[in-house]
């Protein structure tokens, strides 16, 4: 017995020969090497401020990915999916085909199109808006309400973007949310935590 418990310290209980160690999960934040150069990232990378866009740490890779911004103050904003080839010093964003966003004046964006437009009555001042990507269509929760507005046409690998400009203060919500995911819908996976 005595040989058996040595053995169990002695193989796993040290991360002896053979073992590697556990790393902590990273958490998906606002990357401060993805953001344009007037912009500010701070509270633990969930707050953007300044002039400019940021993308996320983490690319949508799952099949069903939801997260949420929450407009503290409100100014020129946009927030969606984009490609690492997004240029983050141009707001608005929406006006390639790098970024997939819904604006502050209601109107989803992509390639310099309007794809689609919040109902009037929605436009967002300050609260929580939800957003689903499936690798096909994004569509948008404004405190936990569906505004049926879906919008697609990105390709390629997207993160969660957000930018700011004019005064606009806005975190970002990546898990810990403030409205219930749509079902089948979830906080965003690093690739490692998928496989």
């Amino acid at each position: 017995m005595a040989a058996m418990f040595t053995c169990c310290l002695g193989c796993c209980g040290d991360g002896g020969p053979g073992h590697a160690p556990l790393k902590e999960m990273p958490t998906v934040q606002l990357d401060t090497h993805h953001m344009g150069t007037d912009v500010v990232i701070v509270k633990s990378g969930r707050r953007i401020c300044g002039t400019g866009a940021c993308l996320a740490n983490a690319p949508l890779h799952q099949n069903k990915s939801y997260f949420e911004f929450k407009i503290q103050s409100t100014g020129v904003w946009g927030i969606g999916v984009a490609t690492q080839k997004v240029n983050l010093n141009q707001v608005p964003l929406g006006r390639d085909s790098h970024s997939l966003v819904l604006r502050h004046d209601g109107s989803i964006y992509h390639n310099n199109e309007e794809k689609n437009r919040l109902p009037a009555n929605s436009l967002p001042q300050e609260g929580d808006i939800g957003v689903t990507y499936d690798h096909v269509e994004l569509n948008l929760y404004l405190n936990g309400k569906n505004m049926h507005c879906p919008a697609s046409g990105i390709r390629g690998t997207v993160f969660p973007i957000v930018y700011v400009d004019d005064s606009a203060i806005i975190d970002c919500q990546f898990s810990d949310f403030y409205h219930t995911p749509p079902e089948g819908f979830e906080k965003i996976l690093f690739e490692q935590q998928i496989f």
